[in-house]
Order: structure tokens, then C-alpha cells, then sequence
């Protein structure tokens, strides 16, 4: 690395150890130029993926059990040594991305400030959602035995690196944040698109194990060019569930593996979401040309490679809808081109577009001629309701600076529109008062789609958060049920333990009536911080 601290090895780390410089080697990528970068990596070996298991299993006893303040303190220590080296990582994942330097300055600080945001959570406790219920030994006509429960960790949480966000949703990103928060020990697969921003965050991980005192396998890194490492990690017997961010096809893949374990496992797979847009008439004659410059900003953001990117935008026929046409034309037109972030994405889109520009039920407005070389250009494409109704593959999702815009003539054919989505990650209305009065069906029907409702906004731009919702329904994600933005994407690597009729001495610190801890309970239905009065050898019963 010039000018760097560290030399980058191109090895995996298994816990404290380096694994092989075995197998088929492979290199970082700088998108813009093609040129390949140093130094060579190399992937992880069976036995080492094995060794990785091993060594999470082993520590999961010791590290499940830490209290919250030693998580924390662990989650803070991450979180310092990133930002000690945000230089030496900048540079290389602007090497590996095209990402401008701010871009990845602010990603960092986000990786950062989520760490310390599951540090905050696990350092307060209440997260655990503890309940007592305590013993009725006089109920007729049964006694109630003394019953109470908590959430423990799973064990190792096989996290793979994505390609779009090589710090946020990468190694030290959401998914491994809130595993580790939750107690469990983590292997991340690396995404190979940017191994060397990997290796210097997994290296700043590594240090943070050490220096909390925490046993080696909490933390493991594996390197692999192709998709045998992932799969191997999925199918191990000792892995308990899976965080991943990526396509459609390879996060359905890793769920037809987990399921065809003998354990199945859960995986968490943020996959395919179009997001739409929904530009009712109030708002389009009040501020159309505002909304058609903030939807451009939105589709073309970080070269339209956001998971929240808006890539089909309704609105009614008319002069006020053929005024924001025009004004989104003229935006694309004079647009730049851009780079995308490896030539499986670039070959992706640019097949996309061949296909739409091909589909006779589409109209191609503008797409910008991006030259020779690498780039590609920003696309807008134009159809009607009857006919996106009719092609299921108008819905499709398409990874890049591109949109649709889909015309409609009666509030009916919306609503269908909406009733006929699969799921998306968000689902964005602009509107007026009046419209949302006129269009509450629609609403309605938007909440049984999307995880995310914005209203007046844009989707791109994730709040970290305790209140953020990043999921939805299939197939945005795997589960619709969870989240992998925010301090609710803990519940993920987790699930409730139930302890009866057990003696105070043997609970957990969060079940002792004196609640030592000093965190929120529900004792017999009621929240509370409380101490429980009740010896703990009668309530044992």
C-alpha cells in the first residue's frame, strides 16, 4: 500500500492465523482503468474454512456470555481503529470502486457510527427483551410455575461482503456489527471486488479481538474469487445462520443451500428491489419540477447502484406529466457517464438496456452515449399502464443509472399496478394532502409491499437508526420479517431461551429478580426496571 502502515498480504485470516497462498489466485480491480492491482489473494482452503468454523464454535461459549459492556467496549474498539486508518482505506477502495473520496469518507464514518450505535444497544441491555412471569402456586386449578425468557445468540453468523458498499455492508458493516452485538462470533465471506479494503478492515477487527481480550474465533476473514468458499461456509454443520446483501440469484442460491442442510439454518438475504415511485396529482402540479430533479439525483446516485435506487416512477397522463418528462429528459441528457463497479455489473446493465430498447412496449426517451471505454450512460424509457400490466418484465430490476417511467390515465389502474408488485425494499409517494385522502387504497396496499413508505422523499439515503426498516417482502429480501439497517437488525442472531422453575442463582443476570443489570423487563405483563421484590426462592417455587 503507498504511503500505507500495513502491507497487504492476500491471505485469510483465520482467526489469529493467515490461511494458505494455495489456489487459484485473483486481484483487486480498478473499474475505471481495468487495471489489475496488488498484491495477488488467494482463497481460503477447505481446511481453513473448516478452521474457521472451528475456532467460531469454540469461542461462542466464552463470547455469548460477555456481558454488554465487554461487547460494546469491543464494538468501540472496531470502530477507533477503522477510523484510524479511514486514509489508508479510502485510497484503496477508491482503487477498487471508482467511489469518489467523499462517498467513501461518509461510508466510513456510517461503518463507524453503526458500531457504536450496537454499542450503545448491547452496553444498555434492554434489547434482550427479558420477561418474568412470576409463579402462582395458589392458581386453581394449576399452580403457575416461575417462567422466564430471554434472547441468546445463535452461534457463527456467516456474513458475505457486498459489492456496492465495500465498507458499510462489507466486513465490519450492518450484518457483522449486529451479529457480533448479539453475541455471535463472525466469518465474512469477502466480496472480491474489493479485497484489499477487506483485508485492512479485517486486519482492524483482528487487532480489536486481541486487544479485548476476546478469544480468537470471533473474527475470522475469507478470501475466494469465485462462489466454493460461500457455499462451503453456508453447508458447514458448526455455521447457525447467514447475513447477505447481493442479487436475486445469489441469495437465492445461498437459501437453497441452508435448506438442504440436515440443520437447516436462516439466511438474511437483502436481494432485488426496484423501489417505486408513485407521483400522485396533487404533488405534480405543485412541484413537479422539483420532484423530477430530486428523482434524477435519486436514480443516478453512486451510478444508480444503491439497493434503494427508484427504477419505475408512475405518474398521470396529461400536460403536467409530459412537463416533468421533459424536465427529467433534459436532466439525463445533460447527465455524465458513469463507472460502474465491475464488469459484471457494467455487462449486466448494459444487457438490461439492450433488452428494454428491444421490448415494443417500450419507449426509449434518452439514454446518454458514454463514449468509449468503461463507462456507461444514465437511461430513461417511457410506458403506459395497460402495458406494464401486461409484461411482467417491465418490473424487472436493473442495477444502474437507469429508470422507467410508467404513464397512467385513472386512480383504478394504480392501485391495481400496486396490488400486482412483488416486494420491494421502499415504496416512495409524493402527494398532497388531498391526495392522500384520494389515494388511501393505494397506501394501503403499499404497506402489505414495501418495508420502507416515504412519503414526499427519496428512497436512496439509509438513516442508520433505531427506528430504520432496510427489508421488506420477497423477494427484497429473504425475510420479510427483519431488517438489516438499524439496532432491529440484531433480532436477526438471535432467538428466546425460556428458563422454568429455575433458582435465582443459576439465571441469567437479566432473569435475577434484583436486576442487577438495570435494564427493561416485562414482569407480569408490565414494563418495568425495577427490582422484584419476591425472594428468589419463592418465586422458584
Amino acid at each position: 500500500m503507498r504511503g500505507g502502515e500495513v502491507t497487504l498480504e492476500g491471505a485469510s485470516l483465520i482467526g489469529f492465523l493467515r490461511g494458505s497462498r494455495q489456489g487459484e489466485k485473483f486481484h483487486g480491480v480498478n473499474p475505471a482503468t481495468g487495471e489489475r492491482l496488488g498484491p495477488e489473494f488467494f482463497p481460503a482452503q477447505p481446511k481453513e474454512v473448516d478452521e474457521a468454523a472451528q475456532l467460531a464454535h469454540h469461542a461462542f461459549d466464552e463470547y455469548s456470555r460477555a456481558p454488554g459492556r465487554v461487547k460494546a467496549g469491543f464494538l468501540r474498539k472496531i470502530a477507533a481503529a477503522i477510523e484510524a486508518v479511514t486514509g489508508e482505506l479510502v485510497e484503496r477502495a477508491g482503487l477498487e470502486t471508482s467511489l469518489p473520496r467523499a462517498r467513501l469518507e461518509s461510508e466510513t464514518a456510517r461503518t463507524t457510527g453503526q458500531l457504536r450505535l450496537f454499542a450503545e444497544l448491547v452496553e444498555d441491555g434492554s434489547w434482550v427483551m427479558a420477561r418474568i412471569d412470576r409463579a402462582q402456586p395458589e392458581r386453581k386449578p394449576a399452580p403457575r410455575p416461575d417462567i422466564r425468557s430471554m434472547l441468546r445468540p445463535l452461534g457463527p453468523i456467516a456474513v458475505f461482503g457486498a459489492s456496492n458498499f465495500p465498507l458499510a455492508f462489507s466486513v465490519a458493516g450492518g450484518d457483522t456489527a449486529s451479529a457480533l452485538a448479539a453475541g455471535n462470533p463472525v466469518i465474512v465471506k469477502a466480496h472480491p471486488a474489493h479485497p484489499g479494503t477487506s483485508e485492512l478492515v479485517g486486519l482492524r477487527i483482528r487487532e480489536a479481538v486481541r486487544e479485548s481480550k476476546l478469544p480468537e474465533g470471533v473474527f475470522s476473514l475469507l478470501f475466494d474469487g469465485g462462489h466454493d468458499v460461500g457455499a462451503a461456509l453456508v453447508r458447514h454443520p458448526l455455521v447457525k445462520a447467514c447475513g447477505f446483501t447481493g442479487s436475486r440469484a445469489g441469495g437465492l442460491s445461498l437459501m437453497k443451500l441452508a435448506s438442504s442442510r440436515a440443520e437447516p439454518i436462516p439466511v438474511y438475504a437483502e436481494m432485488s428491489s426496484t423501489n417505486p415511485v408513485f407521483i400522485l396529482p396533487g404533488a405534480l402540479r405543485k412541484s413537479g419540477e422539483k420532484i423530477a430533479a430530486g428523482l434524477y439525483s435519486s436514480f443516478t446516485l453512486g451510478a444508480g447502484q444503491f439497493c434503494t435506487k427508484p427504477g419505475m416512477v408512475f405518474l398521470p397522463e396529461g400536460a403536467e406529466g409530459a412537463a416533468f418528462r421533459s424536465s427529467l429528459e433534459t436532466l439525463v441528457r445533460q447527465s455524465a457517464s458513469f463507472h460502474l463497479l465491475t464488469e459484471g455489473i457494467r455487462s449486466a446493465y448494459r444487457s438490461g438496456i439492450e433488452a428494454r430498447k428491444g421490448n415494443r412496449n417500450l419507449k426509449l426517451i434518452r439514454e446518454v452515449d458514454p463514449g468509449n471505454g468503461a463507462g456507461v450512460g444514465a437511461a430513461l424509457f417511457e410506458t403506459d399502464a395497460r402495458s406494464f400490466l401486461g409484461d411482467e418484465t417491465l418490473a424487472a430490476e436493473i442495477f444502474g443509472p437507469a429508470t422507467l417511467l410508467v404513464n397512467h390515465a385513472r386512480r383504478e389502474d394504480l392501485v391495481e399496478i400496486a396490488r400486482r408488485l412483488e416486494g420491494h425494499l421502499t415504496a416512495t409517494v409524493h402527494g398532497s394532502d388531498e391526495d392522500l385522502v384520494e389515494f388511501r387504497e393505494l397506501l394501503s396496499v403499499l404497506e402489505q409491499k414495501a418495508g420502507r413508505l416515504i412519503f414526499n422523499g427519496f428512497p436512496t439515503g439509509v438513516e442508520v437508526s433505531p427506528a430504520m426498516v432496510h427489508g421488506g417482502p420477497f423477494p427484497a429480501t429473504s425475510d420479510g420479517r427483519s431488517t438489516s439497517v438499524g439496532t432491529q437488525a440484531i433480532y436477526r442472531f438471535c432467538r428466546p431461551v425460556c428458563y422454568q422453575g429455575f433458582p435465582g442463582a443459576a439465571l441469567p443476570d437479566e432473569l435475577k429478580d434484583s436486576n442487577p443489570l438495570g435494564i427493561w423487563r416485562m414482569v407480569d405483563g408490565e414494563m418495568t426496571r425495577d427490582k422484584i421484590a419476591q425472594p428468589q426462592s419463592e418465586a422458584a417455587g
